[in-house]
């Protein structure tokens, strides 16, 4: 029997954030006899037949480790083929001991520029590391392998642009982290003229919403129409890319966002900042992240009318089936 334990934070259809690991846990379902899935809350139903979910959530973060620690061991039997743990390094430093003597392969999915200590840690303990592509780890590691981002095609489509000749419809979604870059979003769309920014992100946190106020704050120095919302549920973005003329994306270098991925599988024009989006978006759709001349420049030369054919590279390269495929590939060591 083929067994594979997925460590991962949550899995709810509906997280503005985490949503799209319910499709990589469906994915790996298929190709597996049983899959385990240890996180800290599920959403009830959400996992297939042949999907057995434990939860670890706890008050405390000592709490959360010994429950998932407990977890993992009682399921280390039967031998499953490996573990992964998803995003969270420290997955991999609390299991490290429990399933490296054993000699089952241990994973680390991580897509994010930071580098710290525990990313550290757990890039020395795993046996493998997988992300989208090797700039999008923080450092150099012989252990990295490259497998795509895991985007669930049949959650978005093609549509027309929207019609009309009114401002250009500029769509941002993510975090409202200085990381984002969004000054430079709404410095090149005061200096293209006739842009419409609309955001969505999260807030609730001290520092994103000073961070929102600043933003604001600018839009109407810059006299910018722009709005500043809150997170979406996913089921809302594939509404929101039909609204929109263009998705614009300047998170930093090493963090290829997954939105990106997602709008262009649905035909949307995305500007993108970050070099890791060079396997999808030809120049003209990329411009440098502090540069907010560059990037008004690809705003006045964007055909509204045109959307571009982009879907047919996320389902070869970046397909949640091509991720799912690429990871059990790694884990069996071929």
């Amino acid at each position: 029997m083929r067994r594979l334990i997925f460590a991962t934070q949550k899995l709810d259809s509906n997280d503005p954030i985490l949503a799209a690991t319910a499709a990589k846990v469906r994915a790996l379902a298929e190709r597996v006899d049983e899959l385990v899935v240890l996180c800290d809350s599920a959403e009830p139903g959400i996992a297939p037949d042949n999907v057995r979910v434990h939860e670890f959530g706890s008050r405390t973060q000592v709490q959360r480790g010994a429950r998932f620690a407990a977890a993992l061991e009682r399921e280390l039997k039967p031998r499953p083929i490996g573990v992964v743990a998803h995003m969270i390094p420290l997955y991999v430093v609390v299991a490290a001991p429990l399933v490296r003597p054993r000699r089952i392969p241990l994973l680390l999915w991580y897509t994010h520029w930071k580098d710290h200590v525990v990313v550290r840690a757990a890039e020395k303990l795993a046996t493998g590391v997988i992300t989208v592509d090797r700039r999008s780890f923080p450092f150099e590691s012989r252990k990295v392998h490259a497998l795509g981002h895991g985007i669930d095609l049949s959650e978005f489509s093609c549509s027309e642009p929207p019609a009309g000749d009114g401002a250009l419809r500029a769509l941002v979604l993510g975090r409202y982290s200085p990381a984002k870059g969004l000054e430079t979003i709404l410095r090149g769309a005061a200096l293209a003229g006739g842009v419409r920014v609309e955001a969505h992100g999260s807030t609730g946190d001290g520092e994103y919403d000073a961070h929102v106020r600043e933003l604001e704050a600018l839009a109407r120095e810059l006299g910018v129409e722009a709005e500043l919302g809150a997170p979406v549920p996913r089921s809302g973005v594939p509404a929101l890319f039909a609204q929109s003329h263009v998705l614009i994306n300047n998170m930093r270098a090493g963090a290829p966002d997954k939105v990106v991925y997602e709008a262009a599988a649905s035909c949307l024009p995305v500007l993108a900042s970050n070099p890791v989006f060079d396997d999808l978006l030809p120049p003209e759709l990329r411009f440098e992240r502090d540069d907010p001349e560059t990037l008004a420049a690809r705003l006045r030369s964007l055909d509204r009318r045109r959307r571009p054919d982009l879907r047919e590279i996320v389902a070869a390269r970046h397909s949640v089936e091509h991720w799912a495929d690429g990871v059990l590939a790694t884990v069996e060591g071929r």
